[in-house]
């Protein structure tokens, strides 16, 4: 099915993300991982990419970078991405706030947020 192009919507949890919408989902650099699995096939195969994590990892650490730190998992981008305080989509490589999550400011988003975003709000 998703290696066919059946799939319309694919939505998947994500452990970074870039400004320009470049995923990285299956590896994090000194853990053992067995291998991409079926993470690669979702991105590219899917019509639609909607990516979902929170802000930032548990140590407080950013997720929405300028550049994925960790390998990418496809250079196929996302189209949005839904967060624990915000929502963005992706537009010809540049990233727009859309929504900002009940209790959630424009600041805390900025604070936590290392990619560049242009505020749709």
């Amino acid at each position: 099915m998703i290696r066919g192009g059946h799939i319309d919507v694919s939505v998947l949890g994500i452990l970074q993300i870039d400004e320009h919408g470049r995923i990285a989902n299956w590896s994090v650099p000194g853990k053992n991982i067995i291998g991409v699995g079926g993470a690669m096939d979702l991105v590219d195969g899917a019509k639609k990419i909607i990516c979902t994590m929170t802000h930032t990892a548990k140590d407080g650490g950013l997720k929405i970078l300028r550049e994925c730190t960790y390998p990418l998992t496809s250079l196929r981008t996302a189209d949005m991405l839904i967060t624990d305080l915000a929502v963005f989509r992706f537009d010809n490589g540049r990233m727009r706030l859309i929504e900002l999550m009940p209790g959630a400011s424009l600041e805390e988003v900025e604070a936590k947020t290392e990619g560049r975003f242009i505020n749709c709000l």
